[in-house]
């Protein structure tokens, strides 16, 4: 490995200098000093300011904990809850939902397609739910779904809604303001070290997490609504992770949110480019649908090849699809710190002269 390696997988993305250099500050004890939890205050009061919206907060493990945490905390055994789903993590919130009791009823919509709307009325008419889940970005497919007329159809249901914005939260604008806990995580467009996840919770989310009985410990989102007040959290906080994070969100701030999103546009849309220049299809073909965050490509049967011969011979690490896509997909991720022209360049380049 040298050196100059570029990372342009969908996640764990490349870490810039300053936030590698703000993680390696001396750390502090996060259950006996008191600045910890003023840093704690001020971090989730900045990452406010990219969720738009308030009660944000920081949990101690990597992105699928915030998935399960919210099943946990919101979903009790008999529950209904609608998996709404075009994709691998869509399909995948269903597990969740069985392991913590529920009845998960998945409305299912084909892969890199737009969510069924027809379907999830109908749905939503057969009989009452309590939890609705869906995914904004699905990063397998580089499908990124409208949310908000499903998110409208919630609320005329009385649905509390739950979101993975895992690979689009800080990438692309998210309409948290209509969703109940909507999740994110550092290693994904943040630019951060894997670790944290990340989520907003409504009123109403709140209301029904803390009417329940808790039956889990480390997944339970109840204490962390008045831990920072508090000044106590279920478990030692990872310090020197949310330094890093600190750093990567103040990196976006003042680059300006919405500069951020144009950012990883203009990204995309030279990625979607060049790959048609070579001849080859995106998976989804509808721009419309197309992740700012992901690109898909079309390799049928020669993804693993070109991914493994891309990172021999150029020193570009990307990703193929998961599961029956796994040799059918080869994902460039352009979210995050490498959302850049120049990323994008050198590793369609890359590409280039491995098809030639």
């Amino acid at each position: 490995m040298t050196e100059d390696r570029l990372r342009m997988t969908p996640g764990p993305t490349e870490i810039p200098a300053r936030v590698r250099e703000r993680m390696s500050e001396p750390t502090w004890n996060p259950d006996v000093e008191s600045e910890f939890y003023e840093f704690y205050r001020e971090l989730t009061a900045k990452l406010e300011a990219v969720y738009g919206d308030d009660d944000v907060a920081v949990l101690s493990g990597e992105g699928i904990l915030g998935l399960e945490a919210a099943i946990a905390s919101l979903v009790e055994e008999g529950d209904r809850v609608l998996c709404i789903s075009n994709g691998l993590y869509g399909d995948g919130f269903a597990d969740f939902v069985e392991t913590y009791g529920g009845e998960g009823v998945t409305c299912r919509s084909p892969a890199a397609e737009p969510l069924d709307l027809e379907a999830i009325e109908s749905t939503l008419a057969e009989g009452e739910f309590d939890v609705a889940t869906m995914v904004h970005c699905e990063t397998p497919t580089g499908t990124l779904n409208d949310l908000e007329p499903v998110l409208s159809l919630l609320e005329a249901h009385d649905v509390v809604s739950v979101v993975d914005a895992v690979s689009s939260l800080g990438g692309t604008p998210v309409p948290v303001e209509g969703i109940d806990v909507c999740l994110g995580a550092s290693q994904k467009c943040f630019s951060a070290p894997p670790g944290l996840c990340v989520l907003s919770v409504s009123d109403r989310a709140w209301e029904r997490i803390e009417s329940f009985e808790t039956r889990s410990f480390y997944a339970d989102l109840e204490p962390w609504r008045t831990a920072a007040d508090e000044e106590w959290f279920p478990y030692t906080h990872a310090t020197s992770n949310l330094f890093a994070l600190d750093a990567a969100v103040d990196a976006i701030l003042e680059e300006g949110v919405d500069a951020v999103f144009e950012r990883h546009e203009e990204a995309a849309a030279l990625c979607r480019d060049r790959t048609r220049d070579l001849g080859l299809e995106i998976y989804p073909e509808n721009d419309d649908l197309a992740s700012p965050t992901v690109t898909a490509i079309s390799l049928e049967g020669r993804a693993r090849e070109v991914q493994r011969r891309v990172q021999e011979e150029h020193d570009i690490v990307l990703s193929t699809g998961l599961g029956d896509l796994e040799d059918d997909i080869l994902r460039v991720g352009h979210m995050g710190h490498n959302a850049r022209a120049e990323r994008v360049e050198r590793t369609m380049d890359a590409i280039e002269a491995v098809l030639e």
